[in-house]
Formats: C-alpha cells, sequence, structure tokens
C-alpha cells in the first residue's frame, strides 16, 4: 500500500509566556478547519496524516512537537497538564479557539490531558497508547513491558533513565519488529520511510530525555479525569493492533462519556494512515458543533 506523505507546506515556533517555544507544522489551506495532532512516540512534527485526506478535507493539520521533541524546548519533569496548559496558549495565542486535535499512539494521553482540561472542541484517539498502568492490564502484558511498566510507577527517575538509552535507530527497529504485516507494508514502503525516519531524527535531535519523559508518563498512571471530558471523542484501532491497547481501546473509550469505539479491519497501527481520510471526516463533523 502506498500512502502519500509530503513534507509540511508551513513550519515555525510559537513562544510561551514562559520563553519556552513550541514548535509546529502545517499542512493544508491556511484558512481550513484547524486540527491539531500529538505526534506518536519520538517522532517530530514533519510526519502528519496522508496528504490526499487533509487536502480533501479541507483541514489545516497542525502538528505540535511535545517539550524536548523536536523543535520544542525541554520542560523537565513536565506532566499531562503542562502539556494541556502548553497547548492552550498556543491556541489562544494563534487564534484558533478549541480547535479539534488527534493524538496518535503516545501522543494520544497528551490529547486526551487536553480534552479533559477544555482546551480542544473534538478528539480523535488514533491507535492510542492505552494506559496500561491499570490494574485491569495486570496479566495481559508481555513480561518485559509489565516490568518497564510497574517500574514507571514505582521509580519514574529510574525509567526515564532505561528509556534515555533509546534513539532514532533503536525505536525505528522496536517498530518493525512489533508491527504486523499489514502495517510494515505502510511503513518500509521507501517514501513513508524516509519521512518515519526523518521525523525520528528531528524528534531525537536534543536527545533522548523528552522521548524518555514521554513514555513514562504513558507508562505510568495518567491522573487524567476522563469523565470530565463533555466534547466528542472517536477512538479509533487497527483490528490488527497488537501493541497499543490489549483490548483494542474497549475500556478506555467506556471510561469517555460518549465516546465512540471504530475498530478498521486489515490494519493495526497504521490506521492514522490507512483510514486518515475518515478520521479527519468524523473529527471536522463535530468541530462547528457545540459539546
Amino acid at each position: 500500500m502506498t500512502i502519500s506523505v509530503t513534507p509540511p507546506a508551513r513550519t515555525g515556533e510559537q513562544r510561551l509566556s514562559d520563553g519556552r517555544v513550541l514548535g509546529w507544522a502545517e499542512w493544508g489551506p491556511p484558512d481550513g478547519t484547524p486540527v491539531l495532532f500529538s505526534p506518536g512516540a519520538g517522532t517530530s512534527r514533519r510526519l502528519g496524516f496522508a496528504a490526499g485526506a487533509v487536502a480533501g478535507e479541507g483541514v489545516r493539520l497542525i502538528a505540535l512537537d511535545r517539550p524536548g521533541l523536536g523543535a520544542s524546548s525541554p520542560a523537565p519533569g513536565r506532566t499531562f497538564a503542562d502539556f494541556a496548559a502548553d497547548v492552550r496558549e498556543f491556541a489562544d495565542r494563534r487564534g484558533l479557539g478549541r480547535p479539534a486535535m488527534a493524538g496518535h499512539s503516545q501522543g494520544a494521553p497528551f490529547a486526551l490531558a487536553c480534552a479533559a482540561a477544555g482546551v480542544t472542541g473534538a478528539l480523535a484517539v488514533v491507535a492510542g497508547a492505552d494506559e496500561v498502568a491499570e490494574p485491569r492490564f495486570a496479566d495481559a502484558l508481555p513480561p518485559e513491558l509489565r516490568s518497564l511498566v510497574d517500574l514507571s510507577v514505582r521509580e519514574p527517575d529510574a525509567a526515564e533513565r532505561v528509556f534515555a538509552d533509546f534513539g532514532p535507530d533503536r525505536l525505528w527497529d522496536l517498530v518493525m519488529r512489533s508491527s504486523p504485516a499489514c502495517d510494515l507494508r505502510v511503513y518500509q514502503e521507501p517514501g513513508f520511510a524516509a519521512a518515519y525516519r526523518e521525523a525520528l531524527e528531528e524528534g531525537f535531535r536534543q536527545g533522548a530525555a523528552g522521548y524518555a519523559r514521554d513514555t513514562v508518563l504513558a507508562m505510568g498512571h495518567w491522573g487524567i479525569d476522563l469523565s470530565s471530558v463533555t466534547v466528542p471523542v472517536d477512538v479509533w484501532y487497527g483490528a490488527e493492533d497488537t501493541g497499543h491497547s490489549p483490548d483494542l481501546g474497549r475500556g478506555l473509550a467506556a471510561r469517555i462519556p460518549g465516546a465512540v469505539r471504530h475498530v478498521v479491519p486489515g490494519t493495526g497501527g497504521a490506521v492514522l494512515w490507512t483510514a486518515a481520510r475518515e478520521i479527519l471526516r468524523t473529527l471536522t463533523a463535530h468541530a462547528d458543533r457545540p459539546a
């Protein structure tokens, strides 16, 4: 399967009130429906949705580098709530109101934090990293992952040191080893692979501290009040997804009032790109509706 990926049409950095900057990248028409994007693990703002879907749906896709990744300033010890506050300031300074948002893989809990804080007007969780520290997953995780989750909960500083040994090549190899064949046909397509590798290289250009903090937050107890989410939420998983949620988001969707769960056949974590048009169309249909 060939997925059309293109470099961003526009990139920049937004300075925040405390002097830090958030790196951003945009695709689509400047006057399109704004959709913020929280990318997956270790990747920068440079890897967006399928370009044809963005343009076809009239979306102005704005991908954000989380602190310490890509062009965004480091923020040691940050929390999910801190990220939501950063996104609120970003949206205010750029006149976006309460934009829709999508979060992919490890970027999903950060997007959920924004929804819980009332920053966004609608949300798509796409192949979202689930809250694997929940007791209900205790027997569902492979032993190596279970030990990393336990370490992230008990000794987060020690867990960060473990994850700080990662880099773009090691993360790429991990994704290639753990993905189903249907996803590898997407990831290993030469154009997509080049864009993915470039996003990983940029994501780690300041070192691994940003990725390490993200991973500890995602693997630990989130502390996000999902029951407080009042905006429309769609939860998307590929039926062949073997790594993001042991129950393909069934329990996650049940914790979010009114959330609608979609399971797409024939794909896994690559559902962000293989079903991009459907995801964006569903998300933007919520954008103009009151919560």
